[in-house]
């Protein structure tokens, strides 16, 4: 696929040619060169010519087609290398299958002091129930285990965990019968990863990194903190992120500021915000999303973990600071209690000041007219994982079970968000659900509540250019001329371009309409497959004979 000059010398000059370039500068682009680390020209073939004897390589693309990278703009990239790297029962159809994946794998690992597995939903399961204490011990032959459920906001434990957990059992979240929540969980976490070995984490991020790069996905951002992994992790990963073999590496800090000082120690820590996962509330799936009413299956309304005064508090500081501020917030109460706080926040130190620094919400689910609107007004960024309707959304979903169908219908109304300018980025939440970036813009298309679809174009640029913008960069995610030379090469079949007046089902080839094509995504179909991805330039991944 790829042809160099005879010398040796690292390419500085590359010329794309032959293929399909997704560029907004030229919507008839067949050609690119990338000079060093920025895209220098974007044009048709016939131009390319005057451009092949001066650069270095020449990539003939043989009809392929060239975008912007991906950026995931949710990703907690250790758990995601241990689930590739370790027990992972996403794929488990049922409670007994579960427990016969954790036996074998209990006894293929007899030196791990601590044994770690993720991804068990027993919603989907016909049981109707996750495994219990007892089962797990017995498939364990009474050894420690961590296992989280899919939606990493609860977990299931042995009793050998718990014995090395002092108090654990008197923490809020535990019980005795049940998956653990709230405090006891994140203890319980704390033990489990506190065994993870430097090079056990070196490999999982690693193969993290390695899969998101395979992908076409050119930055993740990582949302780490005190409560999810730890310093160490997050240290390290940024340190193997500058290292420059895979995707760049954008992290955030997930821990309440109070102070210039507060902001100082996250900066020093590499990140470029507190946000992320500071908890506003926990999630749907484990009951713990704070409602305004009680659940469908539940008699309670979750669990509420900052309060409005709370988020001003951070909001107000972080801005003093010129540091980005956000949270994860899922249920209506807690979306409510973000919106009155930073509204609190901006009367405090400016609207116009609050706005400047975009600050974010992750997974933004229940959201309502109002607190749209409030996103509008205070240019709140929503990171939001479209999968998640695609995996829990429906009629017959988990969503549905929780909350009862009308309001499960409300979650996740992306065009409503675009229609009132509310910034959006798309990510996975990985490994919650797999880094995915088409699978992503498909299920942000083909919602399972039709109203809340969004056109192609706007779920791409969403997950290309708006991860860009969730961290105040405007000139990268799309390639024009002087744009970071982050892109991926794909083979795709036929190229197309939505109707707009039938948002997901009429879709047009003509080239008069002077739009950019994209792949098909019709569910059922084949999504675009990666040949290469480049970071700045510099090629981390290639497909094997291509």
């Amino acid at each position: 696929m790829s042809e160099r000059t005879p010398d040796s010398a690292p390419s500085r000059t590359v010329l794309l040619r032959g293929g399909e370039v997704h560029s907004p500068a030229d919507p008839f682009a067949t050609a690119m060169v990338v000079e060093g680390d920025r895209i220098a020209w974007v044009g048709e073939e016939g131009a390319a010519d005057s451009f092949a004897a001066g650069v270095d390589e020449v990539l003939h693309l043989d009809g392929a087609l060239v975008t912007p990278a991906f950026t995931d703009a949710h990703v907690h990239t250790t758990a995601t290398g241990l689930a590739l790297t370790g027990l992972d029962l996403a794929g488990a159809a049922t409670l007994s299958d579960a427990l016969a994946r954790i036996r074998a794998y209990a006894d293929a690992r007899p030196a791990d002091r601590i044994l770690l597995g993720h991804g068990w939903d027993a919603s989907a399961w016909p049981e109707g129930r996750p495994p219990s204490r007892a089962e797990l011990d017995a498939a364990t032959g009474g050894r420690p285990l961590y296992l989280t459920r899919v939606d990493v906001h609860s977990a299931v434990v042995t009793t050998a965990l718990l014995d090395l957990v002092p108090g654990v059992r008197g923490q809020s979240g535990f019980d005795a019968e049940a998956p653990l929540t709230g405090d006891a969980h994140h203890a319980v976490r704390r033990a489990a990863y506190a065994t993870v070995t430097p090079t056990q984490r070196a490999e999982a991020q690693a193969a993290a990194l390695a899969r998101a790069a395979s992908l076409g996905i050119g930055s993740v951002h990582e949302c780490a903190g005190p409560d999810i992994s730890g310093e160490e992790d997050f240290l390290d990963l940024l340190a193997l992120a500058r290292e420059g073999a895979g995707p760049r590496v954008v992290g955030y800090w997930a821990e309440a500021v109070a102070s210039a000082k507060d902001a100082e120690r996250i900066r020093e820590l590499g990140a470029i915000g507190a946000a992320g996962d500071l908890f506003v509330d926990g999630s749907l799936g484990s009951h713990t999303a704070h409602l305004h009413t009680p659940y469908a299956d539940a008699d309670h309304t979750g669990a509420a973990r900052l309060d409005a005064d709370a988020v001003a508090a951070h909001v107000a500081a972080c801005t003093e600071a010129g540091l980005q501020a956000g949270f994860h917030a899922i249920g209506d109460a807690a979306l409510t209690s973000v919106v009155d706080g930073v509204r609190a926040a901006a009367e405090k130190v400016g609207t116009d000041r609050i706005r400047a620094a975009r600050h974010r919400v992750e997974h933004a689910e229940m959201l309502t007219e109002a607190t749209i609107a409030g996103f509008a007004e205070l240019a709140l960024t929503a990171s939001v994982q479209p999968a998640f309707d695609a995996a829990w959304g429906g009629p017959d979903g988990m969503y549905a079970a929780r909350l009862g169908a009308e309001r499960a219908r409300t979650l996740n109304p992306y065009a409503a968000l675009l229609k009132a300018g509310v910034p959006i980025a798309l990510g996975s939440d990985s490994p919650v659900t797999p880094l995915d970036p088409w699978g992503t813009v498909r299920a942000a298309v083909f919602h399972r509540t039709r109203a809340h679809g969004i056109s192609a174009r706007a779920a791409f640029t969403a997950h290309t250019r708006g991860g860009w913008r969730a961290v105040g960069r405007d000139d990268a995610g799309v390639l024009v001329p002087g744009a970071p030379a982050d892109y991926a090469v794909w083979r795709t079949g036929e190229l197309l371009v939505q109707a707009p007046d039938e948002r997901v089902e009429r879709w047009s080839t003509d080239p008069r309409s002077g739009t950019p094509g994209l792949p098909d995504l019709t569910p059922g179909g084949d999504l675009p497959v990666c040949l290469r991805t480049v970071v700045a330039g510099r090629t981390v991944f290639e497909r094997p004979n291509e």
